[in-house]
């Protein structure tokens, strides 16, 4: 994807720096194409002309991550945040920092991982390769993370001694993974998926009540 700016300036020069403030990068990263070189007065008689250059830049994934974010935001009416991005190889990490987010966090993360969703495939569109995106704001994945470590290793336990399951509430593939993950410490322990997308549900018990339900 490619933004554009069109500027004017006394010379080509400004003109280029005045196109480069718009877009907000620096020279080495546009490319310019000049519309108009800047004349002189003659003889009093006619006005000068000013120079005029059109910007063109390529945005990077996570550019386009941010500005497709933004607007989402903006429509949310969302104040008074910022966009923080970090970018690992394939991976891109943006946090929304700010106060008052929870409508962006939205009940058990069901509007993050919207937002994440809808982020990705934006940023990604027409790319060749692939960038995973993660979305954060506060924190919240890794408490959230936390939080259902804990409570899956505490209803494992108790399976153990119990012999009876215990079904959650339906969660993505992302906190269903921490789930099995954490199900997998408690020996005699066991952990498996039931029903479809987006209700699909994770069951925890012993080994046999696995395979008797498998």
């Amino acid at each position: 994807m490619k933004r554009e700016a069109v500027a004017t300036g006394r010379t080509v020069e400004d003109a280029i720096r005045a196109a480069c403030e718009q877009l907000g990068a620096e020279r080495d990263r546009i490319q310019v194409e000049v519309l108009q070189l800047p004349s002189k007065r003659l003889l009093g008689l006619l006005g000068a002309s000013e120079a005029k250059v059109r910007a063109t830049i390529e945005l990077t994934v996570e550019e386009r991550a941010k500005n497709y974010l933004a607007g989402i935001l903006d429509r949310m009416n969302i104040q008074q945040y910022v966009l923080d991005g970090k970018v690992d190889g394939s991976d891109i990490d943006l946090e929304i920092r700010g106060e008052n987010l929870g409508l962006v966090i939205g009940h058990r993360g069901e509007t993050l991982d919207a937002l994440q969703y809808l982020t990705s495939l934006a940023a990604n569109r027409g790319e060749e390769s692939f960038k995973r995106i993660s979305l954060d704001t506060g924190d919240y994945r890794k408490k959230r993370e936390k939080t259902l470590f804990a409570l899956a290793k505490r209803l494992a336990i108790g399976a153990v001694k119990t012999r009876r399951t215990t079904t959650l509430e339906p969660m993505n593939p992302y906190e269903r993974r921490i789930i099995h993950t954490a199900v997998q410490e408690v020996n005699g322990a066991a952990s498996w998926s039931v029903g479809a997308e987006p209700n699909r549900r994770v069951v925890i018990g012993v080994e046999k009540q696995r395979k008797h339900t498998s």
